[in-house]
């Protein structure tokens, strides 16, 4: 037990990542009801932007208080024009099709972006190093570092901004509409392409701020870290209500909460030893989504969307 405030802040830090990337899911799924499972490349994309931006575009020896916000936007600019380009060139002259042609189409397009990355970035086939923000601080018996901070003063910020932006924006409003009703929305005058094009955009940014904070966390990438990682959010999409931008992000800090914990003590239950550690973590993440999907099947927080199926 002494360990278990540490063991919650690693959650709450592992949750508020998966919530920023799931964020991207809700998003194009309360829209046009679609899973992007391209996400996580677009999420790894972004962390490949940020690492070119810092170790080729900026001089040796720039702060990080400089450096990160650089990476921010150089990361944020490759995710975004990815994310728009897949919906403009896969997504869109798909949307009238059934839904398994663009589900296969993501699919499609998240190998074909592994793959690009794997060969034609330099040295992406293994393993490459970020600049990581090591530095520690104790909070209690909590032991934190700049990197944590960076990653939780980002995803308040995010969640903040994406909240104040859809409740007051005339574009918030204009996506609220298009969700829930784009044929409407479309009669009333409201671009409903132009809408769809910045959900997108939206979750491509907020894919790359968390990629940013895990290679200044982990202080490495690879051209494979989306597949997990997107895998894992969208488990979190789903686990807070698909289509709640504020489900996502619950369903994100529950999910990392919960691998947390589970690695931590579950092989300290008598007969459970086999089942413990940082390899059963994801099996048990799932067995959570699988519980919760059981008891309460539209997830944590509902869907507010309307079902168009």
């Amino acid at each position: 037990m002494n360990t278990l405030p540490q063991q919650l802040a690693n959650g709450l830090l592992l949750g508020s990542m998966y919530g920023l990337i799931a964020i991207g899911y809700t998003m194009v799924y309360g829209i046009v009801q679609l899973i992007n499972f391209a996400h996580g490349e677009i999420f790894m994309t972004g962390a490949f932007g940020a690492f070119t931006v810092y170790f080729y575009l900026l001089p040796d020896g720039t702060s990080m208080a400089l450096a990160v916000p650089l990476m921010l936007i150089g990361g944020g600019i490759v995710a975004i024009l990815i994310a728009v380009g897949a919906e403009r060139f896969a997504y869109r002259p798909l949307r009238g099709a059934p839904r398994l042609a663009p589900l296969i189409t993501a699919i499609g397009l998240s190998l074909a972006l592994q793959e690009v990355v794997r060969n034609f970035y330099p040295r992406a086939d293994r393993a490459v190093a970020f600049p990581g923000l090591d530095a520690t601080h104790d909070i209690g018996s909590v032991t934190i570092k700049d990197a944590d901070i960076f990653l939780v003063v980002a995803a308040i910020v995010c969640m903040s901004a994406l909240a104040f932006f859809v409740r007051k924006s005339r574009t918030g409003r204009a996506m609220q509409a298009t969700a829930q009703d784009p044929d409407t929305a479309q009669l009333m005058g409201i671009d409903t392409n132009r809408i769809i094009v910045i959900a997108f955009a939206i979750g491509g940014f907020f894919a790359a701020v968390a990629a940013v904070a895990y290679g200044l966390k982990y202080g490495s990438i690879d051209y494979r870290m989306g597949f997990l990682m997107g895998l894992k959010a969208f488990t979190a999409a789903v686990l807070g209500g698909i289509g709640n931008i504020y489900g996502a992000m619950l369903g994100g800090l529950v999910l990392g909460v919960a691998e947390t914990l589970a690695s931590a003590y579950i092989d300290d239950i008598p007969g459970m030893h086999l089942f413990g550690g940082g390899s059963w973590k994801d099996v048990w993440a799932f067995c959570l989504l699988i519980l919760v999907l059981l008891v309460r099947p539209q997830g944590l927080l509902g869907e507010r969307v309307a079902d168009r199926a």
